[in-house]
């Protein structure tokens, strides 16, 4: 930012100006005494310049409704910014536990207050399926909802035999597209396919192996060795689920998963590769983690990069492009340290600066962006959702948004006094940054003895 003396009051009429030379999703912002000049390169350039302005006014700007009569001003000045990556990402997993539309609609604003561009919906899985296809009622009179769900981690024999399910209809998914749609952030959604399918062979058994008696949705965590039969009659059916989820996303990218398949056959990738191949006739581009990187004739996709560095590389090579995903930095689910009051301490040990500190070391132009996971066996809340987010999710917005110099000693001050502050006033019950509130403990269930890198759930 280039100061200038003064203040300009906010909120306050923004003179707004659209330039295509600008880079995709930059704007300049003049403020002066007299009012504010906004000029975007397109509609999220604009997005992001509204973000701005509400960090400008400080955190009272962020709550839902004026309070008081304290004026809220912002500093004059000139700003010029635009983003480092075009994909800036976080996967919300609703498949393990169900998040309603309501808070799906409120992670959006989260998102977009954090300058993040794409949520990826992670909607099906073992445990559940979270949307409805006409075609195939069962998968929301079935495969919606479980008996219970395991507690603790996923070598555990205990359930709480507590019911938990839910799905979004057609127009509940088309309400969440239009909405982050109007906040310039593209959903994308994920049918994760030929493993993590437990939940569809419960409502349809003939797309699994031979049949259990009878075969449940899955209410275990970790990897099913359940997968979908690799056959003409399994293809079309996805076809079909496809063909529906097409008209409700219009993300040029559809994810289809390809991760953790134990016993997998070449048949079963190329299941993945004719799925593939079917969305880019569509005029789709299908998203796969890295898993299907084995499997020949693959075409063109993204690739996310979630085991290491050298898939990435893999990815970049084959021609695909490539989002950086790591679990050993990306994985918010991951336990944030290793104080024993830290809730189900799962997977990596993660701190807020392990995360700011993360550098992509693959420089190549099919690198399109980084995300974020948020896998949800342990999230049965909204909150625990916020707790395992933020302010990790900080860190990972600014590594997408800025260039790559970062100084965590910068930062950290910077998110204390002024964005801390901005999570409050959004009513983000997000971690403390010397450790968990009481509350937010979870002294109900045992942790398991982990390791250094043990291995996430997800």
């Amino acid at each position: 930012m280039t100061p200038r003396s003064g203040v300009c009051a906010w909120p306050t009429e923004v003179d707004t100006h659209i330039d295509s030379d600008l880079p995709p999703e930059g704007y300049r912002l003049e403020i002066t005494p007299a009012g504010i000049t906004l000029t975007a390169a397109d509609q999220a350039g604009r997005t992001h310049a509204q973000q701005t302005l509400r960090q400008l006014a400080g955190p009272d700007a962020f709550r839902a409704a004026a309070i008081g009569t304290r004026e809220l001003t912002i500093p004059c000045g000139v700003i010029e910014d635009h983003p480092r990556f075009r994909w800036r990402g976080c996967l919300l997993d609703v498949a393990r536990n169900f998040r309603t539309k309501a808070e799906v609609l409120r992670f959006i604003d989260l998102l977009s207050a954090h300058k993040l561009n794409v949520l990826h919906l992670h909607l099906t899985d073992d445990q559940g399926w979270r949307i409805e296809v006409p075609a195939f009622p069962k998968l929301t009179e079935i495969s919606s909802w479980r008996t219970g769900s395991m507690v603790g981690r996923h070598d555990g024999p205990e359930r709480d035999g507590r019911p938990h399910g839910g799905f979004y209809t057609t127009d509940d998914l088309r309400e969440i597209v239009a909405y982050a749609a109007e906040r310039s952030i593209t959903v994308v959604p994920e049918i994760d396919v030929p493993g993590h399918a437990r939940a569809a062979i419960a409502a349809y058994p003939e797309l699994g192996p031979e049949p259990e008696s009878p075969w449940e949705v899955w209410t275990s965590w970790g990897v099913s060795t359940s997968l979908l039969k690799p056959t003409p009659d399994t293809l079309d059916f996805l076809r079909q689920v496809f063909d529906h989820v097409l008209t409700i996303f219009p993300s040029p990218v559809i994810g289809v998963g390809g991760d953790e398949v134990p016993g997998a056959t070449p048949a079963h990738g190329r299941l993945v590769a004719d799925l593939a191949t079917y969305l880019a006739t569509q005029g789709r581009r299908a998203f796969g983690w890295d898993e299907v990187l084995d499997t020949d004739a693959l075409p063109p996709m993204v690739i996310g990069a979630w085991r290491d560095q050298a898939a990435a590389t893999r990815a970049a090579t084959a021609g695909h492009d490539v989002v950086l995903c790591p679990e050993d930095h990306f994985y918010l689910d991951h336990r944030q340290s290793d104080h024993p009051d830290e809730p189900i301490p799962v997977g990596y040990l993660r701190t807020l600066e392990d995360v700011y500190r993360y550098q992509p070391t693959l420089d190549d132009p099919h690198v399109i962006g980084i995300q974020a996971q948020l896998w949800s066996e342990h999230f049965d809340s909204v909150r625990r959702v916020d707790y395992a987010a933020f302010p990790r999710l900080c860190a990972v917005a600014e590594l997408a948004w800025s260039p790559p110099t970062h100084d965590y000693t910068e930062f950290l001050p910077r998110l204390r006094d002024h964005h801390l502050p901005r999570l409050d006033a959004l009513g983000v019950e997000y971690r403390p940054l010397d450790g968990p509130h009481p509350w937010q403990t979870r002294p109900d269930v045992p942790a398991t003895a982990h390791r250094p890198n043990q291995l996430p759930v997800g």
